[in-house]
């Protein structure tokens, strides 16, 4: 197994982080929005669910009464 020194693992990583493509500004933007949009559809599906399930629930209970 090969030993590196830490200044050749330095280098290594300033090596590996320059190859790095980073995001700008408007596609983080971006992402973020989409995300966000993402959240509040899913939020709004699950409210619905959880609204007809409750219904579901309580008409089951009342059958029993």
């Amino acid at each position: 197994m090969l030993k590196t020194t830490p200044a050749q693992f330095f280098r290594q990583v300033k090596q590996e982080v320059s190859k790095i493509t980073w995001p700008t500004r408007k596609e983080i933007f971006q992402v973020a929005l989409v995300v966000i949009v993402m959240v509040a559809l899913a939020s709004v599906f699950f409210l619905f669910v959880d609204q007809i399930c409750a219904f579901v629930v309580k008409m089951i209970l009342r059958l029993g009464r």
